[in-house]
């Protein structure tokens, strides 16, 4: 067996956990000289009581919260938070929240220190198929995040925005915007609803599952990724049934060590089509990843098997048929769907969900190639 060439850079992060994790949030602003930290989460949370523990923790750093976030983040969103935080002369931003509320955050701090659009800041296709991520040199606010829901933005550098004019995800990079310090409290990841902490950790599941499946000779991050899926067929039915602070701690857990083990590997199907649906028809990825990941396994089967051996080892099955049962027998007992037509997707959108499906860069990462819209299409047929 020839040895591999890869890196493995481990970006810093500071994270506490547990009841007393707040408490050193003003610690870890303190630490970084910020004085005016502005806050950003959906307005369920600006407007309830538990924004005071954020308040109470942050004291007189506090400049001002943008309490607006939107669903799967898109652009005009990001665009009313950037012109706040540029207003408030933010020093550094608290992200309050699951995956919407980290990812405007990010994305926010980059237009209000570029100073351009999204247009001009995300990552494009060549006419060749190759990526161009544009240099964002400017220096970035730092990013401390308060998740309530287990997501793998967490510990990501990437910011999808969701433009409704075009249907599309405009994909921005910058590391700069990795999040200094974590803090996971015990209030704040029981705030969300047992549906959305299933549907988060469904898409960390597929997340991890892909990354398993790529390409990927990355043993540090297998061990991670393989770690995430034992942690979440361990808890999630657990998180299904009670609402468990220890439980769900484990949850946002899996999806750190899925969002730093995917920094490694590669995405595919699973999450292009996530994409592609999720924020088009208003549903949580991971509530497309269910219904989609098992026709994406059987199509990727082949040119996947190694991949399937180890996702086999983490859920203790065997072979590729009976680790797809066993994730069907996973998503049916969280009460999710199984067919995309439950979500309110037309059969006539398919061929164009296809259609855009073939411009995610996401897609240069599935183990078998893609070569053609049809393929795409085939699957989405038999999902629906």
């Amino acid at each position: 067996m020839d040895m591999q060439n890869f890196q493995h850079i481990t970006p810093p992060l500071r994270l506490f956990h547990g009841p007393d994790s707040l408490a050193n949030l003003g610690r870890e602003l303190d630490r970084i000289k910020s004085r005016r930290a502005v806050v950003v989460c959906g307005d369920w949370l600006a407007k309830g009581a538990l924004i005071e523990r954020v308040r109470a923790a942050l004291g007189e750093r506090c400049a001002g919260i943008y309490g607006e976030v939107l669903g799967h983040s898109p652009v005009a969103s990001v665009e009313d938070a950037a012109a706040l935080l540029r207003r408030l002369q933010a020093d550094a931003v608290i992200a309050v929240g699951g995956g919407s509320a980290i990812v405007t955050a990010r994305a926010a701090s980059i237009l209000a220190a570029e100073g351009k659009p999204v247009s001009e800041l995300c990552t494009v296709t060549e006419a060749d198929g190759s990526l161009r991520s544009p240099k964002l040199s400017a220096p970035k606010l730092p990013q401390f995040i308060v998740p309530t829901t287990p997501t793998t933005a967490t510990v990501k550098a990437g910011s999808a925005v969701f433009d409704p004019a075009s249907g599309q995800r405009l994909a921005m990079f910058d590391p700069k915007t990795r999040a200094q310090s974590v803090f996971i409290d015990p209030e704040m990841i029981l705030s969300a609803p047992r549906g959305l902490v299933a549907t988060a950790s469904i898409n960390t599941l597929s997340m991890a599952i892909e990354g398993l499946t790529s390409r990927s000779q990355d043993a540090l991050a297998h061990g991670a990724l393989m770690h995430a899926l034992r942690l979440l067929a361990q808890n999630l039915p657990q998180a299904a049934r009670a609402d468990d602070a220890a439980v769900r701690g484990q949850l946002v857990l899996a999806a750190i060590l899925c969002g730093q083990g995917t920094d490694h590997t590669a995405a595919g199907i699973t999450t292009v089509l996530g994409h592609a649906i999720g924020a088009r028809y208003g549903q949580e990825n991971g509530t497309v990843n269910a219904v989609v990941l098992p026709h994406v396994l059987r199509f990727n089967a082949d040119a996947a098997s190694a991949g399937m051996d180890r996702v086999g080892a983490a859920l203790g099955t065997g072979d590729a048929g009976e680790t797809i049962a066993r994730l069907a027998t996973i998503f049916a007992a969280l009460g999710l769907p199984d067919r995309l037509r439950e979500l309110g997707v037309p059969r006539d959108d398919l061929p164009e969900i296809a259609r855009l499906s073939m411009q995610d860069w996401f897609l240069k990462g599935n183990p078998r190639r893609v070569q053609h819209a049809d393929e795409l299409e085939q699957i989405l047929t038999q999902a629906w």
